[in-house]
This record gives structure tokens, C-alpha cells and sequence, in this order.
């Protein structure tokens, strides 16, 4: 069975890992965000990794796949919790983070995120992603944690579109 698994890449080499990766047949998610840059001469919009430094993997847990990952332009090693047993990430969270990042909407990242209410989006673009809920002076941000990475991003919503999960 695959698992999708984070990877450390090198400084800014998030997309050329992504697409070698890609060139290997394997698949690999590159969570961006897209926000307006400025040069002295021009503006202009771009992608930008909201994890920088990581991309998820989606391999088998053998060896071979493990190391064909790894020998990979700009790789450096897959995150684990115990030293040479790459970590899975959970299936969920890939999920609700793609849906965060295919809905279009303003995403900010929230570093450490403590525990919150478990919730699931009943209805608009983000329906049926899982995440936690955080509230901040009357107003709700819908969290999508990637526990791995100590990292969350989050979108502000609604408290009547959101159910306890």
C-alpha cells in the first residue's frame, strides 16, 4: 500500500525536486501559494512553497522507493520519528490540504499549532476537509495541521459551515 511521505529538499529547491520527481513517474505534491511580488522595475504574482524546505511523496514503504526518492536532484532525506523509518503522513491531512490549496482562497501559515476542536467543512469549495478550528475575537480560521512538519495553514470561515468532525 502507498503512504505519502514529507520530504527535505535543499534550500529553494522545492520545484526542481518536484519535477525531477515528477520525470521518475513518482508522485509528488508541492503545496503553494501564490502572492504578488515587487521588483524595482515590475510587480509581478508568484508561487511560493508554504512549507519551504518540504514536498510530499506518495510511495510504497520499500527501500528501493525510499532510496530512488532520495537520490533525487535537490533531496535530502525523508522526515521520521525514529531514525531510519521514514514517517507516514496521514492520508486525511494530504486531502484537506489539497482542497485548502485548490480553493483559491487568501491561506496563512501557522506555525506549532496547538491542540484545537476537530472539525469538518459542511458545504463550499473546501466540503468534507478535515481540520481544526481556531477562534480569534469572533472570527473562525479553519486549521489543516500537518503534524510532522509542525506547521498548519488555515483559511478564515464561517462557524456555520464547519461541524465537529
Amino acid at each position: 500500500m502507498m503512504n505519502w511521505y514529507a520530504l527535505y529538499v535543499k534550500s529553494n529547491h522545492e520545484f526542481v525536486a518536484h519535477d525531477e520527481l515528477s520525470k521518475k513517474s513518482i508522485e509528488a505534491f508541492l503545496p503553494t501559494a501564490r502572492k504578488m511580488r515587487q521588483w524595482k522595475d515590475r510587480r509581478k504574482w508568484v508561487d511560493f512553497p508554504i512549507f519551504p524546505g518540504y514536498l510530499f511523496i506518495h510511495v510504497h514503504p520499500s527501500p528501493e522507493d525510499f532510496l530512488n526518492v532520495l537520490k533525487t536532484r535537490g533531496a535530502i532525506s525523508l522526515l521520521s520519528a525514529q531514525p531510519g523509518y521514514p514517517t507516514p503522513v496521514a492520508t486525511e491531512e494530504i486531502v484537506s490540504l489539497k482542497l485548502l490549496v485548490g480553493s483559491g482562497e487568501p491561506l496563512d501559515i501557522y506555525p506549532h499549532l496547538k491542540e484545537g476542536t476537530r472539525v469538518r467543512v459542511k458545504r463550499g469549495p473546501l466540503q468534507g476537509a478535515e481540520g481544526i478550528l481556531e477562534r480569534k475575537e469572533n472570527q473562525c480560521t479553519f486549521l489543516v495541521n500537518i503534524e510532522l512538519l509542525g506547521r498548519s495553514i488555515g483559511v478564515k470561515m464561517y462557524a456555520d459551515d464547519l461541524e465537529e468532525a
